[in-house]
């Protein structure tokens, strides 16, 4: 089962990648410990993957905001959401598609289709597979969950293109690597079983974090 990234567990991975890779290394001396946290709140960090799929932080920040004050509450409730039309979720900035899966999700929860009650006992590969069963959440949603949301130490974000970007600017790539060529160098780096840690320092290395 995946540890869980907490204060000591963070200061462990970055003894441990400083030690296992010195592209990172200065990187880590700069950022300190991870400072990723669990947190229980699983529902609204589904809301807020969706809302942030294929989108600048700052743009889904401001998207976010709106929906909030659409719903006037931080954690606008299920049956809120699939009270409200399309085109009332459309106004605050969301597309068509992204509109729908958040409603979808709601749904899901409704109907009792997705329960985050075994979440904590289940393998990354199990609620990755509960996950994707939702319409518009894919492996990138997924991932940002078990990274942001439930703290699991080994995950390796290979779609996020912030997570690419950096990977192509420190390790001498010509172009964006694929999700392959990030595994490699994840591989050859000996990032596991700390690799949460290490994209959380890629982001750092360009100040571009999800979260």
């Amino acid at each position: 089962m995946s540890k869980v990234l907490n204060k000591s567990e963070a200061e462990r991975a970055a003894k441990y990648l400083t030690a296992a890779d010195a592209v990172l290394a200065p990187i880590i001396a700069a950022a300190g410990p991870c400072t990723i946290r669990q947190h229980q709140n699983y529902y609204w960090e589904l809301i807020d993957g969706i809302i942030g799929q294929q989108m600048s932080i700052k743009a889904a920040a401001a998207i976010e905001r709106r929906f909030k004050e659409l719903f006037g509450t931080e954690t606008p409730q299920p049956e809120a959401i699939v009270e409200k039309s399309i085109d009332d979720l459309r106004s605050v900035g969301l597309s068509r598609a992204k509109a729908s899966y958040i409603q979808d999700l709601a749904q899901h929860i409704i109907d009792g289709k997705l329960k985050f009650d075994n979440f904590e006992s289940m393998s990354n590969d199990e609620i990755i597979q509960e996950l994707v069963a939702v319409k518009g959440i894919g492996e990138w949603t997924a991932h940002m969950f078990l990274m942001f949301c439930m703290a699991r130490t080994d995950i390796l974000a290979v779609g996020d293109l912030g997570v690419r970007n950096a990977v192509k600017k420190l390790y001498g790539f010509d172009n964006i690597p694929t999700p392959d060529e990030v595994k490699l160098i994840a591989e050859q780096n000996n990032w596991h079983p700390y690799e949460t840690a290490a994209c959380w320092y890629l982001w750092k290395s360009s100040d571009n974090s999800p979260g």
